[in-house]
């Protein structure tokens, strides 16, 4: 293991998020009411900005110059280590300026407070780099908008991976580049489109920004604000959820949104390898890729199932629902009035429909976008939710989850074994489309899916030590290793993660890496003998 060859890496990566940080402290100057050095230092956001750049570009140019003698010297371990070690740093830089803030808000310094604001602060912009979308805050439209704008871009930078992007912008990182690629973007395969991954890198970052400037576009088209729409097209396009209404996108009420929305978080589920082939005419790889085939037809089953339990029945009772744990929960007269307001949502089989595919699709591709209290629904209908969190988007995408492929290939496995019971001599090899999956790709696939659960299991047992309810402990650790946002109960879609105590953030945390890099690439770096 070349340390240095570890620490250069992360100085380029430091310098570059130093540079990304000048965009959010630009809108909080933008915002100061009298533009001045003593102004923006009185200022917790200006200051908190400021302070986070100065630290990344004074450590990340340090790092670099010490390390630069060694910046080749990368292999495998170093890829590795970059990943991981980088998407922490990220974190902690980037909770800096909402940890000014939140010390700002609660005006006082005790050990306590700096202790719950660092969690606080790290837990937002962990959430938003690894595109979950899970909030402690209780009044979004409250925050500053810097502050609004930082999170929500780094839902953007997450989703495609910010070591991806630094891939194409300095190449010369590229000589551990596959296991820093492989490490990062979600999948059981990280394929590429060209020899160099410099060149891949940048193709799939196109794509991206080309996606994510026709749905800003499209939303502007629509009446939204550019800043609404900024930041609501990150959380679409990266399938996290953040966004600058309390309500989510069903405080705009407004069908034509939600059908952008709709399109997008679709869009987004996909590998983005497909949408590279598409946009070259290549229309019929699209028609014969089966992960897609079967991602769409997730979807449209379950959008049938949701749009017929929502227009043949009521929602929960409300004595039933009232029974569920939510935190800090209205008298009993306001919330009956309040269910009453939500099933008015529910009134034509139009808008059965139209909400039961945007839920469908924001949970299945990780998005966690709300348009509804989903708490609200029939019990099966909340616990098919919580299955589709576990399915996730298509391999190569910006979603969360397990994947749909691997799904799949589980899926196979299993019948494979059945058939075999009965005829002990079958070969059968495991086929996607006219691609043959390997033994050992069934094998690689068959453990990842079984560490995923146990850590699930583990995640779930140690949350009902810090939260009352299980069925919110559950929940929680689901969405967080998922990388949804919104779980049911005391975090369902109009709840948050403000009231969890410290502990539980942590382990919610710890949930949130695990699943954005996808369990191996965090785990092998903290094994002891990684490091020898």
């Amino acid at each position: 293991m070349s340390g240095k060859a570890v620490g250069y890496a992360i100085g380029k990566l430091m310098q570059l998020t130093g540079v990304i940080l000048c965009v959010p402290l630009g809108i909080a100057v933008y915002d100061l009411e009298t533009i001045s050095v003593a102004a923006a230092m009185d200022n917790p956001e200006t200051l908190g900005f400021t302070l986070t750049i100065l630290i990344c570009f004074l450590f990340g140019t340090v790092a670099a110059l010490i390390c630069r003698s060694q910046r080749n010297e990368q292999g495998i371990r170093e890829g590795y280590a970059i990943v991981a070690l980088g998407w922490i740093i990220f974190a902690l830089m980037g909770s800096i300026p909402f940890v000014f803030y939140f010390i700002a808000q609660a005006g006082s310094l005790d050990p306590g407070t700096l202790i719950l604001c660092f969690t606080d602060g790290f837990f937002e912009i962990m959430s938003g780099f690894t595109t979950t979308g899970s909030t402690i805050l209780t009044d979004i439209e409250a925050i500053p908008d810097s502050l609004l704008f930082w999170r929500s871009l780094t839902h953007w930078l997450g989703g495609m991976g910010i070591i991806t992007l630094a891939l194409a912008i300095f190449p010369a990182m590229g000589v551990s580049g596959y296991s820093m690629f492989r490490g990062e973007i979600p999948g059981p395969t990280a394929d590429r489109l060209r020899p160099r991954l410099a060149q891949t890198a940048a193709i799939l970052w196109g794509v991206y920004a080309l996606l994510s400037g026709v749905e800003t576009l499209l939303l502007l088209a629509g009446g939204m604000p550019l800043f609404d729409s900024l930041c609501h097209t990150f959380g679409t396009m990266a399938t996290g959820g953040f966004s600058t209404r309390n309500g989510s996108i069903g405080a705009y009420n407004s069908a034509y949104f939600e059908w952008v929305i709709i399109i997008f978080m679709y869009l987004a589920g996909m590998n983005f390898l497909l949408h590279f082939n598409v946009l070259r005419g290549k229309w019929r790889q699209a028609v014969i890729n089966r992960e897609f085939l079967f991602y769409t037809g997730l979807i449209v089953v379950v959008t049938i199932f949701f749009s017929i339990m929502l227009y043949g029945g009521d929602l929960k009772p409300t004595e039933d629902a009232y029974s569920q744990y939510r935190h800090d929960k209205a008298g009993y007269e306001q919330f009956s009035e309040y269910v009453d307001s939500e099933a008015a949502r529910y009134e034509s089989f139009h808008d059965c429909v139209r909400t039961s595919l945007f839920q469908t699709v924001a949970i299945t591709t990780t998005t966690g976008y709300g348009t509804g209290d989903f708490d609200l629904w029939p019990n099966v209908g909340r616990m098919t939710l919580l299955m589709l969190m576990f399915f996730g988007g298509c391999a190569g995408s910006t979603g969360g989850g397990i994947k749909q492929v691997r799904i799949m290939i589980l899926i196979k496995a299993g019948w494979r074994e059945l058939r075999k019971l009965t005829r002990p001599k079958l070969v059968a090899p495991l086929r996607v489309g006219k691609m043959t999956i390997e033994e050992e790709k069934i094998s690689n696939i068959a453990s990842f899916f079984i560490l995923f659960m146990m850590l699930f299991v583990v995640g779930t047992l140690l949350m009902t030590l810090f939260v009352p309810d299980f069925v919110t402990a559950i929940s929680s650790t689901a969405a967080c290793i998922n990388n949804i946002g919104p779980g049911l109960n005391g975090v369902g879609s109009i709840e948050h993660y403000g009231w969890i105590p410290i502990p539980g953030k942590w382990i919610l945390i710890a949930c949130m890496l695990l699943g954005r890099l996808e369990i191996f690439t965090v785990l092998i770096v903290f094994r002891p003998s990684f490091w020898k």
